[in-house]
């Protein structure tokens, strides 16, 4: 198949820096392909087209994709650095000479003629796995004389015949010549459109696809049998390198090496170190001076002056495939929706603070005339104190424990469906512009694509049954394979859920022994700020703790779904991001959800507490409730991990992890004539983070989401917050994928996945969590019940007092009553405390009151009208929407009408040739037999009437 092109033979040695071997490739339907060629790059001039390292050495074929391995130089080559001709094919043509040991190829090391079989084992595999690649059609170029010094690098680039054939296995849709025009809806629907467009001009990004486009080119699934319908007047840019890339990766994926070690595509050869790096190149520089997407999109989408304009959604998706494209998309709507949710948030805030003055049991509190003795909040070391100095705990909770949050727990329900409703018909619409509209069949036959690690362990259960001499039929991974991991994930799952109970337990331990350490403190301002500086220590350890436990379980996860061995990419990913999320989701919300339903229900009384491990009482809410420490502590947690771990850990760890590649390579002993070349694109790109996967992106949303609606009750102010995260978000995001990620490969993708999914059980949740945050942690409910039940002139003048217990101080347990009970200045016999309770003196002292179970049954009630009320609103929000706006479902109607009709004119078309050929034939037919019958020419004529009448039948 290969043979050395004998042209460059006479090369004296030592000029020898081109080795160039002429493959000859498969024929395809309808193209001839000339030779290719395979070439050890020597390094450009600095004119050269190719000098940005985008092109192949002769400056016209593109590079599509780049592999890069390991090489060791010995220290004789560093001396002499001279290229020699090393690829993979005329490697192969040498089997007659020693491999190992052999100087010419500068990818074995040699030290004393030491052979490195790991080394050697490594450059066999590359050898067949390139020899594979050329055998797919794929042309390579290798550069091992590089400024990354010990890196080589295997160019890739797919000629036209290639790319036709994979477009068409891959049924990518193309644009064909037949266009049409794009009905935007009715003529008043268009002129508010247009009206709407001119207004929001300004927030519209500088990019050609920014206009609002009047036809439509129509698309079909590429086939070189009707290449006819494509507009190929520019083959070169009918793939763009989005397109190339990814034709160049399915090979890549599929191509399968057995003659060193059996492996499965370009993941094994990653995983086992044959390769150490593969992906496709970025466009250009972001600061270039030619025009180049990269650039368009560093300048109008990755800058932070632009922060207040739309995304380029359109050129996201060309430059970074429809799977990207959708995640800044759907993140674009959310942060949108976030506007008017944080409107009414500041609204609802602000009527806090205009009411505050106006709050009758704040104000009962903080009157010094009303004299409330309450019982000492611990043991021995703390004291009787006065309710007035809870006043300002009782004022800030009213900001958040007002009428107006049931309201705004409402609103949020009902905005999680219009958010959801939205982004369905925005998604049905980019589906429509992208030609994504018919992509469930492809997804199909993706989606049962094995993956190389599934195909790995299928082999090895193979062979062990072969071994045993058992006949089976075609094997596959069965639940009994996989029963151990699954028992693994159970056990592991429920072990790291358990150690974050754990660990919430410890630092409510902290809580309770801090504050009682800070109590017997002869500081009279510690002992005043207790409560304030328990919660801050707790919620900062609290926040560290989640951060850290975040990363573990994320790499948990990953290990827990490898070892199920998952068969295709789509079940895997499936797999991590349910367990991803529901290990951070407990990680991020078991705090919250202790200080919201269980801090204060389970302490007992005085003098009859309820003691952890006998020795530490259970700690209380403040007087005005635990809703004002639910805030706190989830403004704090929300705020720290925006800011630490979605921001500076985003700017950080790339950067950071950019900056030790850069020192390992600097600290090589490079020769200085290696030190004076210029990087070229290739190089530039290894230098940059790996793309890690959307999953990081997606979860960070949709925590925050769950901030957002979870507890909105409490902290009226999160969308807000969260509306400013995203606002640099979308930015530092962008800044991210465009400069300091290599590029990733183009997916293709109709929909956001399993993430909607997690998205709506997150907005169900948010109405149940709400409604018991209402009705059990705020005064919302107790309060109505005393004005409604108790109250004696329809005010909430008393409420305070309705809702305190008395406690006789003789009834204390020996051993817990105050050190100094004489700390207020005078002797207390009767205590208070926050409780349903009989007073001491009745018969049934201490007993649970009829107001509890009056309380309990309104809230219980409250929960169950709440919940139902709004999933009933939610589901009507969801059914008077459409899914899919009315023009788009006219207009894919439309294009399945027009591609039929464009069939049926071709076929028409067809059919009108053929008969007019064969009546052709017929009429030449009757010609010749009327010559036939003439008396001059018959010897004649019936000679060539037989020659005639062939050549017919021929052309027919």
């Amino acid at each position: 198949m290969m043979k050395r092109n004998e042209k460059y033979s006479s090369l004296p040695i030592g000029e020898k820096g081109v080795d160039i071997i002429n493959i000859k490739a498969i024929e395809d339907i309808g193209y001839v392909q000339t030779d290719a060629m395979i070439l050890n790059s020597v390094v450009p001039e600095q004119d050269s087209s190719c000098q940005q390292g985008l092109y192949f050495q002769d400056g016209s074929r593109r590079v599509d994709y780049i592999l890069t391995y390991h090489i060791k130089k010995s220290g004789a080559f560093r001396k002499q650095p001279t290229r020699h001709g090393g690829s993979a094919s005329n490697r192969s043509t040498k089997k007659d000479q020693p491999q190992p040991g052999n100087k010419n190829d500068p990818e074995i090391g040699e030290q004393d003629h030491i052979i490195d079989y790991h080394e050697d084992d490594k450059r066999f595999r590359r050898e067949e796995f390139e020899g594979k690649l050329l055998e797919a059609g794929l042309e390579l170029e290798k550069d091992e004389d590089t400024k990354t010094y010990g890196i080589g690098f295997v160019k890739i680039h797919a000629p036209w015949h290639v790319l036709c054939r994979e477009a068409e296995f891959m049924k990518l849709k193309m644009p064909t010549k037949k266009v049409y025009e794009v009905n935007h809806g009715n003529n008043f629907v268009e002129k508010i459109n247009t009206f709407i467009y001119k207004i929001t001009e300004p927030l519209h990004p500088n990019v050609e696809e920014k206009r609002i486009s009047s036809v439509k080119h129509l698309s079909y699934p590429f086939s070189r049998e009707k290449q006819h319908l494509f507009d190929l007047s520019d083959k070169d840019s009918f793939f763009d390198s989005k397109t190339r890339s990814t034709i160049v990766y399915e090979i890549l994926k599929r191509i399968t090496c057995t003659k060193a070690k059996y492996t499965m595509g370009i993941t094994s050869l990653l995983a086992n170190g044959v390769y150490n790096a593969a992906y496709p190149l970025h466009d250009g520089d972001c600061e270039d001076e030619n025009a180049n997407d990269r650039k368009l999109l560093y300048e109008e989408w990755a800058s932070y002056s632009v922060f207040y304009k739309y995304q380029p959604i359109d050129l996201i998706r060309k430059y970074f495939g429809e799977k990207i494209g959708l995640y800044f998309a759907w993140l674009g709507v959310y942060t949108q929706m976030l506007i008017p949710a944080s409107l009414v948030g500041i609204i609802v805030f602000l009527y806090g603070c205009a009411t505050l003055d106006d709050n009758i049991p704040s104000m009962e509190m903080c009157d010094n005339r009303i004299n409330i003795t309450m019982c000492p909040l611990c043991d021995r070391t703390c004291s009787y104190w006065k309710l007035s100095t809870a006043c300002a705990t009782a004022r800030a909770s009213h900001l958040f424990d007002n009428p107006a949050t049931v309201f705004f727990s409402i609103f949020m329900a009902l905005w999680a469906a219009m958010f959801m409703e939205h982004w369905k018909r925005r998604q049905m619409r980019l589906n429509y512009k992208w030609d994504l509209t018919g992509f469930e069949e492809e997804e199909e036959a993706v989606k049962d694509h094995p993956r190389a690690e599934y195909e790995s362990r299928v082999m090895k259960k193979s062979m062990k049954k072969e071994h045993r001499k058992r006949k089976t039929e075609k094997e596959k991974l069965t639940w009994r394979d996989r029963f151990p991991a699954y028992m693994t994930n159970a056990v592991m799952i429920l072990f790291m859920i358990g150690l974050t109970f754990a660990i919430v337990f410890g630092v409510i331990l902290y809580r309770i022994s801090t504050a009682a350490a800070l109590a017997m403190s002869s500081s009279p301002s510690t002992k005043s700020n207790v409560r304030v500086t328990v919660m801050a220590t707790a919620v900062i350890i609290n926040l560290v703790v989640i951060l850290i436990l975040d990363e573990v379980y994320g790499y948990i996860a990953r290990w827990l779904t490898l070892i199920e061995v998952p068969k295709t990419d789509k079940s895997f990913e499936e797999r991590l991001i349910f367990k991803a999320f529901v290990l951070k989701f407990v990680n991020a919300f078991t705090p919250i959800m202790y200080v919201a339903f269980f801090k204060g229900r389970f302490v007992g009384r005085p003098g009859n507490y309820v003691y952890a491990f006998q020795s530490f009482r259970m700690e209380e809410c403040a007087p005005g409730g635990c809703l004002m420490e639910l805030c706190i502590q989830l403004s704090i947690i929300m705020l720290g991990k925006q800011l630490i771990q979605n921001n500076l850990f985003e700017i950080g760890i790339p950067k950071l992890k950019k900056l030790i590649r850069y020192f390992k390579s600097k600290r090589t002993s490079v020769p200085e004539e290696e030190n004076n070349k210029k990087l070229q694109r290739y190089e530039v790109d290894y230098y940059l983070e790996p793309f890690a996967g959307l999953t990081p992106e997606y979860m960070e949303m949709m925590i925050q989401f769950g901030f957002v609606t979870l507890f909105v009750a409490s902290f009226p102010l999160a969308p807000l917050f969260a509306l400013l995260n995203n606002i640099i978000e979308i930015r530092l995001d962008a800044k991210k994928f465009i400069a300091e990620l290599r590029r990733p490969v183009a997916a293709r993708a109709k929909d956001i996945g399993i993430w909607y999914n997690i998205l709506r059980v997150v907005a169900k949740l948010a109405v149940i969590i709400n409604a018991f945050v209402i009705a059990f942690t705020s005064d919302f409910i107790p309060r109505l019940v005393y004005l409604y039940m108790y109250s004696t002139d329809g005010s909430m003048h008393g409420f305070i007092n309705h809702t305190l217990s008395y406690f006789n101080v003789s009834d204390f347990k020996s051993g817990t009553e105050p050190i100094e009970p004489m700390q207020l200045g005078y002797k207390v016999e009767i205590c208070r405390f926050k409780d349903y309770r009989e007073p001491p003196w009745s018969l049934n002292g201490y007993d649970i009151s009829k107001q509890f179970w009056a309380v309990l049954a309104a809230r219980l009630a409250f929960v169950i009208v709440f919940q139902n009320l709004v999933m009933i609103m939610s589901d009507f929000v969801d059914w008077m929407i459409p899914d899919i706006p009315k023009d788009i479902s006219v207009q894919i109607h439309k294009e399945k009408v027009l591609m039929v009709e464009l069939f049926l004119k071709e076929e028409r078309g067809k059919l009108q040739m053929l008969e007019n050929l064969i009546a052709r034939g017929k009429e030449a037919k009757s010609m010749e037999n009327c010559h036939n019958h003439s008396p001059i020419n018959r010897p004649q004529s019936h000679k060539g009437s037989n020659t005639t009448l062939h050549s017919q039948n021929i052309d027919v």
